[in-house]
């Protein structure tokens, strides 16, 4: 049996996750070997984000007077949460993927920016791109009408050259 020093412990150690994560996905982790759950956390850990296996009452406890307060209503039954530290989405695409791959597990839900999302919205949350996705989009965007500026002007440029070259052949041979 767990001694208090050890529950008081692991409420802290919760507490700190919280406080620094900017979403948590719980998953039932059901299925998953101990092997599996160790190579999801380093595929997390490379995109800033960290799984627990959690204790739900100390979790719970954990929690209260956060903005994830409202996470306790998805904990039922074995428990992992994949914490994002970063990017909002990275934890959710990883998770999701590892997921889909070994058929094994499943999100129950997420909690992001204090607010509950069910399995629909957190699969959706794991579709969406990522910062570094939508930045690149915005700077093709924002790169785009120069570069067309630029392909025209070297396109008349180069007919002009081209007419010029012709001109001057058409003259020699005169």
């Amino acid at each position: 049996m767990a001694t208090k020093q050890f529950k008081n412990d692991k409420v802290e150690y919760y507490k700190k996750q919280f406080e620094n994560a900017k979403v948590a996905v719980v998953a039932d982790y059901r299925g998953l070997t101990v092997e599996e759950i160790t190579e999801l956390r380093r595929e997390l850990q490379k995109t800033d984000a960290d799984l627990t296996v959690t204790k739900n009452t100390l979790c719970k406890v954990a929690t209260q007077g956060t903005a994830f307060e409202p996470i306790a209503e998805l904990m039922a039954g074995p428990t992992a949460i994949a914490f994002g530290y970063g990017d909002e989405v990275a934890a959710a695409k990883v998770l999701a993927k590892f997921i889909k791959e070994n058929k094994k597990g499943e999100i129950t839900g997420a909690v992001l920016e204090g607010k509950v999302l069910n399995a629909d919205e957190a699969k959706k949350l794991a579709s969406m791109p990522s910062k570094e996705e939508l930045y690149a989009k915005i700077l093709g965007s924002i790169n785009s009408p120069a570069s067309g500026l630029v392909y025209g002007i070297n396109g008349v440029m180069s007919a002009l050259v081209r007419a010029i070259d012709a001109v001057r052949e058409q003259k020699a041979a005169q």
